[in-house]
């Protein structure tokens, strides 16, 4: 099964806030997801980003790939430096 680490639309209409959750590649945007990792809220001065960095390279590890935008969080967190040097 694919996996991809990437943002889920919650919130009122012209207030998002996203999750981060892995999910199939497959399943729709706001659809069935596997597992939570966090949330970015992007209407707060400046911007919220929370995400469990040990789930997060748990995940990395085991092949999911992360959209884009879920990979700017990840680098703004720092996450995915740490993914690089365990790769070595």
């Amino acid at each position: 099964m694919a996996t991809k680490i990437r943002l889920k639309r919650m919130g009122a209409k012209k207030n998002p806030f996203y999750r981060v959750v892995v999910a199939d590649s497959r399943s729709p945007r706001d659809g069935r997801f596997i597992e939570e990792i966090g949330y970015y809220d992007p209407a707060t001065n400046p911007a919220t980003i929370k995400i469990d960095e040990e789930k997060a390279l748990q995940w990395l590890t085991t092949g999911a790939k992360p959209s884009d935008t879920a990979k700017s969080l990840l680098q703004k967190q720092g996450i995915m430096s740490k993914f690089a040097e365990s790769r070595k």
